[in-house]
């Protein structure tokens, strides 16, 4: 029974050799893509934007990583951007943004193609993302700004909605609904919303939520979707 342990434990060693032989590699050059695609202009900032700063990664050797700039009024913006002096690439897929020390003042995880979030514990999620597309999101959200109406699929009017730029707390702004809503839009009742990678967030006050994606007619559907949908339409 010994030797018969025996050799179960050098074949498991000899597989996680092998394992690790096959995985470096990948894991190697998934480092460094990451380190030849992230220098440039980022923009760091809250979820909803409300709050940003212009971040640049730059390729030049610093201690423990990379040197980068950030622009004067971030310290002021974000404060604890004044502990950053130099960013990383850590494991597979992390971006770390650290002091003079090496320590993480902030890490990010890629979330979708160009755009990373980070949490600071007790402040909540933040963002990076390329700086062009972070300013083409605002525009974006700029747009959103305004009188929409709710229909069903058959084209039927059930109610309005003025989205604004008043802030809400909690990364959100106010949604007020216009009178003679459709029953259950008006249960749900929603006084806040944002938009939140690519999709208009609904939220009422008991913390239900309702996600609208724009679809090929440029409309806004609710999704998932069902046989009577519900659309949003900008006025």
């Amino acid at each position: 029974m010994r030797v018969l342990r025996v050799v179960a434990l050098a074949i498991a060693a000899c597989i996680a050799a092998i394992s690790l032989a096959r995985t470096s590699p990948a894991l190697a050059q998934d480092t460094t893509t990451l380190k030849k695609e992230m220098p440039g202009q980022w923009e760091l900032s809250t979820t909803e934007r409300s709050k940003t700063c212009v971040v640049t990664l730059k390729a030049d050797a610093a201690a423990q990583g990379f040197k980068l700039e950030l622009e004067p009024a971030c310290k002021a913006t974000l404060p604890f951007t004044k502990d950053i002096v130099a960013w990383s690439v850590r494991g597979l897929d992390i971006v770390r943004l650290q002091d003079a020390t090496g320590e993480a003042v902030i890490d990010f995880t890629e979330v979708e193609a160009g755009i990373f979030e980070g949490l600071r514990q007790g402040e909540g999620v933040y963002i990076l993302q390329d700086l062009a597309a972070a300013r083409s999101m605002a525009k974006s959200m700029d747009q959103m700004i305004g009188d929409w109406a709710m229909v069903r699929g058959n084209g039927q009017p059930v109610c309005g909605l003025t989205l604004t730029n008043t802030e809400a707390g909690q990364d959100n702004f106010q949604v007020f609904l216009k009178p003679k809503c459709d029953a259950a839009i008006a249960q749900f009742n929603p006084t806040q919303w944002r938009l939140e990678r690519g999709q208009i967030i609904l939220l009422s006050k008991s913390g239900d939520v309702w996600q609208f994606e724009a679809d090929d007619n440029a409309q806004w559907r609710r999704v998932p979707d069902t046989a009577d949908p519900l659309i949003m339409l900008r006025q």
